[in-house]
């Protein structure tokens, strides 16, 4: 088998991880890494990739600007630029996804290979996979790790409004991106029932018997009780001597980055305020890696600021240690550290979608206290190895662990409970085998198809090297004659090797009387009816397969029903200017949230369509595989042209989808100022003149004609 696996935000690379280092280099980026190599050792897999993003950045590693890096015999990094250079934080590279998705695709399709399913990781990945998967026709799988509806709830609670939340973390395209991946997937995997049945089911789109458990491992080779062939501990006992006054002491230890939602403050809190554990213990604090405070992001900041004041507070000098850099090596002997101390491990998370610190602490004999939610009470109810506290509550959460601390019966009872456990219910090799069972249980009667798709019968058109595509509904509907005869003319002189394509959302023989009367040459390709009706040449030769294409899953009669509760606020439109496949109406006025309670309601009644509006008014209900954005990638894949051979000509509202990914945008002078939000696109250009001579002008621009 060959298989894909997507974790686009972060620093990922196959050795020494930067945990911790910020909010995006978590535990999802230990999870993927121990999953692939346990994958790869499997004798059914040939190859396992992952695809992440490549970063020139001087404030990183350079191993982050390496192309490929091997991880192990049959595992593999492949990293892909897209957006910036720079190191981003995952809330910014929303933008920039659709290049990747183009990216990947024309890797694939390079390789001359598709892999036997797509695993997404996280909201991002979902997102692309979504696409890579509907495009390619390849299984998906998708894990969320942690789910943007879930957040949200969270953050609402501490008061934050949404309109702060949605700045910080843009949480709408979070959970849109969810949702689409849900709707893609033929298999959810989450690490805990929790997520499924608390998390996941907040979610229009996701079906609950697609969803399956599958407990993360813990690498048994790295998490080990202390043995006599270890190495003296000398390194961590003069880090750690340099905060504390008896190091001898059991430790209270806590390993997580600089997060609210790890609620670190409140372990502070806790240690400071009893009498017993102070005099018995030291607290270690280890949240993640960092150079200098004062330039991490602003919630590390207020984290740290937080623990820094409580210290003081109450004055637990001595007894608390916070070292900036720990190397990935040094964490498992950290927690053998801690066990030969008697001392315990505590996860006081305010959520914790799985929790693979628990696993690490009890492989390695280490007894632990945990939030009760989530991912630890699954632990804590197979290991036996400790205490669930509301961590929400400083009383609990001290109680539980003066339980735990100075009391060596009890301690010795969770100590060994969690190794015996831990072994049996969670090592990587397990984890694998199932998941490699699942996985081809949904692909066994699955037929890839070739990667050049076949021509559909009858239609023989070859198209050029290059593609020009036209809206006919806004770049050319308002040309004056002077601009239609200059493009006219330019079009004429580069044929064969350029050809001439139309977007418009009105049916074909509409759309072919309309471009006659502009006088300008019949297309080679029309995108008809917002994209789901594609057929080539002067004749209009039907594309049956994108139709097959497009039509699974779609009920039309079911998105009429659906659309009634909206009936006050929706005009259906003419026979003329609906489709088999596009169900078209006016919208009563401008109301942006209307639009966003019609795709709730399609989605909480299970139903496959995307919703499209275009210039403020017209609203389509079309495929799920359907659309513009998606015709166009078709027919490139068809014809064998490269998408940076493409040139997109748009103007009206609606039209920033078919601006996104590889092929080259012009946006015309005369456009809707909601495109303007794509001038960070760097594939987007801004003409400085309107109408036809804006498109010649971004021909020039990229210097069309010679690509």
């Amino acid at each position: 088998m060959y298989l894909l696996h997507l974790h686009l935000h972060g620093l990922f690379r196959a050795h020494n991880l930067e945990l911790g280092r910020d909010a995006d280099t978590g535990g999802q980026t230990l999870y993927v890494l121990e999953l692939v190599k346990a994958l790869a050792a499997q004798e059914d897999v040939e190859r396992v990739e992952v695809v992440t993003r490549l970063i020139e950045d001087r404030r990183v590693s350079s191993d982050y600007s390496r192309r490929e890096e091997t991880i192990c015999p049959g595992g593999q990094i492949v990293r892909f630029p897209f957006g910036p250079r720079r190191y981003l934080r995952k809330e910014l590279l929303w933008p920039h996804l659709d290049e990747l998705a183009d990216e990947l695709i024309h890797h694939i399709c390079r390789r001359g290979r598709r892999p036997h399913w797509i695993h997404a990781h996280y909201a991002d990945a979902g997102y692309v996979g979504a696409l890579v998967s509907r495009r390619l026709e390849i299984p998906l799988l998708f894990t969320g790790h942690s789910l943007g509806r879930e957040k949200l709830r969270r953050l609402l609670g501490t008061g934050q409004t949404r309109a702060q939340i949605e700045k910080t973390y843009a949480m709408s395209l979070r959970i849109d991106a969810e949702e689409l991946a849900l709707a893609q997937s033929c298999l959810v995997v989450t690490s805990t029932r929790q997520e499924a049945t608390d998390q996941y089911a907040r979610y229009g789109r996701f079906h609950p018997e697609l969803a399956t458990v599958i407990a993360p491992g813990v690498d048994l080779e790295r998490f080990h009780p202390a043995r006599n062939s270890d190495p003296p501990s000398t390194d961590l006992d003069a880090l750690l001597g340099k905060f504390l006054r008896q190091p001898q002491r059991p430790p209270v230890l806590a390993l997580s980055r600089a997060d609210r939602r790890k609620n670190i403050p409140a372990l502070v809190a806790a240690f400071g305020s009893s009498e017993r554990l102070r005099r018995q213990g030291n607290l270690i604090l280890l949240m993640g890696s960092r150079q200098d405070i004062r330039k991490a992001e602003r919630e590390q900041r207020e984290v740290f600021q937080q623990v820094l004041e409580l210290v003081d507070y109450h004055n637990l000098y001595g007894q608390v240690a916070y070292p900036k850099q720990m190397g990935s090596d040094q964490v498992p002997q950290l927690y053998r550290w801690a066990a030969q101390r008697g001392g315990v491990f505590v996860n006081p998370a305010l959520t914790e979608p799985f929790g693979l610190t628990l696993l690490e602490a009890a492989a390695s004999g280490l007894p632990v206290v945990a939030t009760d939610d989530g991912g630890p009470r699954d632990i804590l109810s197979r290991c036996h190895n400790g205490i669930l506290a509301d961590v929400t509550n400083i009383d609990q959460l001290r109680t539980a662990i003066e339980r735990l601390v100075g009391q060596p019966k009890r301690w010795q009872t969770f100590a060994s409970s969690g190794l015996e456990a831990v072994q049996h219910h969670y090592s990587w090799v397990a984890h694998a085998r199932r998941y490699l069972s699942l996985g081809s249980g949904l692909v066994k009667d699955y037929s890839l198809p070739p990667l050049t798709l076949s021509k559909t019968p009858g239609v023989t058109a070859r198209l050029g090297r290059r593609l020009l595509y036209c809206d006919l509904d806004g770049a050319l509907a308002e040309a004056d004659q002077d601009s239609l005869q200059a493009l006219n003319k330019r079009l004429h002189a580069t044929r064969p090797q350029t050809s001439f394509g139309i977007l418009t959302g009105v049916g074909p023989q509409q759309a072919k009387e309309q471009l006659e009367a502009l006088d300008l040459p019949p297309a080679d390709v029309w995108i008809c009816r917002n994209g789901t009706d594609v057929s080539y040449g002067p004749d209009q030769d039907q594309d049956l397969g994108w139709r097959d294409h497009i039509s699974e899953g779609w009920d039309r009669a079911a998105l009429e029903n659906a659309m009634a509760e909206f009936q006050d606020c929706l005009t259906l439109q003419p026979s003329s200017q609906q489709g088999e496949y596009k169900l078209s109406y006016w919208l009563n006025g401008e109301d942006p949230s209307l639009v966003a309670a019609i795709r709730q309601a399609i989605r909480e009644q299970g139903l496959r369509a995307q919703v499209m509006l275009v210039d403020h008014v017209f609203l389509d209900l079309l495929p799920f595989a359907g659309g513009r954005p998606d015709a166009i990638r078709h027919v490139a894949l068809q014809q064998g042209i490269p998408l940076e051979h493409i040139l997109v000509a748009a103007s009206q509202h609606g039209d920033g989808e078919v601006l996104r990914g590889l092929p080259l945008g012009v946006v015309l002078a005369n456009h809707d100022p909601s495109l303007d939000e794509l001038r960070q696109q760097r594939s987007v250009f801004f003409a400085r003149r309107p109408q036809a001579w804006g498109i010649l002008e971004g021909m020039d621009h990229y210097r069309f004609l010679s690509r």
